[in-house]
């Protein structure tokens, strides 16, 4: 049953189930926990009564932006799913692109009747990871926000001090206090949430992991511009996504730049380090240019007449000399 295009393995499949869905379950998880829950208490950071930063009108809830969160998160995860999808199926499909990527992954024997097809091991693997730096992308971005408590810039629009107290007497004195808020504390917990931008990191992420992808698997010999197009307008798009957020003063250019950032390095990391850029397990290493040294001396230096050839020389040419 062996083949030059098959291997046998026992561990893939309890690995798989045991390590890696495991992985997969405590971060899923770790994100309900910081999204959808309490546990982990938002650091109430100070702020001064007249900051003209945080001063900014209130934008409203997220759902009334121009980009709804509903939208950008199945935008983030259909869109780069189906382009994975589709792209591997077509390679899979296609002649001139099957050998190479045969080449590249092998069909795993797991056991005597059960066989994993290369095309579904790309398939689970590539998207498998995508979801993956998914979740953490959000892990990353709800810690930093809980840990930083970092203010909108309509904190003080929604949280409504009072500035006739004692507090906000002076116009430069820091207040420290959580309690002098009298807005909504639904919508002043909201606006303590701004560092970094998560709609920023989760559609940057998003964009840079399926440009990474079209890149390094896709091949287009009839059109240069194609490739180089869709993967712009990704990209465009992802950086649109945050200049939204600054234009709606939901989150501050810093917040914004973050979050791109931290997208950014999760998604080369993960593209880089853990898929090895696209490619197979058993890609094959790269041919290397030679040239025909035939013919050629091993090494060549420098050539050091001895006295005694030279004594000879003499001797010829005087020889000669004398014969004319």
């Amino acid at each position: 049953m062996a083949s030059d295009n098959t291997q046998r393995s026992y561990s893939i499949i309890p690995c798989f189930i045991f390590v890696e869905l495991v992985i997969m379950a405590g971060t899923v998880l770790l994100a309900y926990y910081f999204e959808l829950t309490d546990t982990f208490g938002i650091h109430v950071q100070g702020f001064f009564c007249n900051d003209a930063d945080l001063m900014k009108p209130y934008p409203g809830v997220d759902e009334s932006s121009f980009i709804p969160p509903l939208i950008l998160y199945c935008v983030v995860t259909a869109v780069p799913t189906t382009i994975i999808f589709i792209g591997e199926v077509s390679m899979y499909v296609m002649k001139s692109t099957r050998a190479v990527l045969l080449t590249q992954e092998k069909t795993m024997v797991t056991g005597e009747c059960c066989y994993l097809n290369p095309l579904v091991r790309r398939v689970v693997r590539f998207i498998g990871v995508f979801a993956f730096g998914l979740f953490a992308t959000d892990i990353f971005v709800n810690a930093g926000q809980v840990v930083t408590g970092n203010l909108t810039p309509y904190f003080l629009s929604v949280c409504k001090p009072n500035y006739t107290g004692t507090e906000c007497r002076f116009n430069h004195q820091f207040i420290s206090n959580g309690n002098i808020c009298t807005g909504s504390p639904v919508v002043v917990e909201k606006a303590r949430r701004s560092f970094p931008s998560k709609d920023a990191s989760l559609s940057v992420y998003s964009a840079v992991y399926v440009t990474m992808y079209i890149t390094s698997t896709i091949k287009t010999k009839s059109s240069r511009l194609a490739k180089p197009v869709l993967c712009l307008g990704t990209l465009c798009t992802a950086f649109l996504t945050g200049l939204n957020r600054v234009s709606e003063y939901r989150n501050h250019c810093s917040d914004v730049m973050a979050g791109f950032i931290l997208g950014s390095c999760i998604a080369l990391f993960l593209g880089i380090c853990v898929v090895n850029k696209f490619k197979g397990a058993h890609s094959p290493p790269a041919k290397q240019k030679t040239e025909d040294y035939r013919g050629l001396p091993l090494m060549t230096l420098p050539r050091i007449q001895s006295p005694l050839e030279m004594l000879s020389a003499q001797n010829h040419s005087a020889s000669m000399t004398e014969v004319t």
